[in-house]
């Protein structure tokens, strides 16, 4: 006899973070696709609004939202409250996938590059869990997607604090879903390889040597991560919480040579 944890209901509503490009826009496409309404996030209006606009026109649901992270925590909360009104009164699905990753030697980062990593990596998902989850709860089934990176295990010079903003994320995962999985709401991390995007699209020839040894021979493309995604906040995935998924071709976990 096949058993679930809880009732399960598809998710129909979802907002993604830093979706107006790479990873997150690919997220939100698949999502859209899967027939949720996706409020699209981003810090450019004219690129937010443009993939919205996209996704309207090859049949999907979406909205457009900007907002940037970085600028404390009433400025997330906002995002938050708005993607919920914009949504219908309710998010199903929130995707923590924005993000900055400045690297160079330690000494190197200033004040400020510090405290826009720790405000967009870490402290934003943890303003939009407490504004949304809450919700999620009540109604007794809620997802939340945040998005890893390979380098949260690995350490790599020249890049220690992106890395462990990464590694704060998982954490954040482990913990969340014990304190809301009685609750109906599933948490997941969903972590990266080295992934081509436009964001590193002048660093294409460091991502082919960096995966040139690993099992996929080849960097991740968006639409693998935003796959694994959607699969993720479907009922196909009733029992998968707490845990993170890599997504990354075998980069963290094996040596060829």
């Amino acid at each position: 006899m096949t058993t679930t944890p809880t009732a399960q209901t598809e998710p129909r509503t979802a907002l993604v973070t830093g979706a107006s490009s790479g990873i997150g826009e690919a997220i939100a496409r698949e999502l859209a696709a899967a027939g949720c309404t996706v409020a699209v996030h981003g810090r450019d209006e004219q690129r937010t609004r443009a993939v919205a606009e996209d996704i309207e026109r090859q049949g999907g649901r979406a909205v457009a939202l900007t907002a940037d992270l970085s600028q404390g925590p009433d400025v997330v909360r906002a995002l938050a409250i708005e993607a919920r009104t914009q949504l219908g009164g309710h998010v199903d699905v929130l995707v923590n996938n924005a993000g900055v990753y400045p690297g160079g030697p330690t000494e190197s980062l200033d004040d400020d590059t510090v405290d826009a990593l720790l405000a967009t990596n870490i402290r934003a998902p943890h303003v939009l869990v407490a504004t949304l989850a809450p919700g999620m709860a009540e109604r007794g089934s809620g997802h939340i997607v945040n998005i890893g990176s390979w380098m949260a295990r690995v350490g790599v010079p020249f890049m220690a604090l992106y890395p462990a903003t990464k590694a704060a994320v998982e954490q954040l995962t482990r913990a969340w879903a014990a304190e809301y999985g009685h609750r109906g709401i599933r948490v997941v991390t969903v972590a990266p390889g080295a992934t081509a995007t436009p964001g590193n699209a002048d660093s294409a020839d460091v991502l082919t040597a960096m995966t040139k040894g690993t099992p996929a021979g080849t960097p991740v493309q968006p639409v693998d991560i935003a796959r694994t995604v959607r699969w993720v906040v479907s009922d196909q995935a009733a029992f998968v919480t707490g845990g993170t998924i890599d997504v990354d071709g075998g980069i963290a976990s094996t040596r060829l040579s």
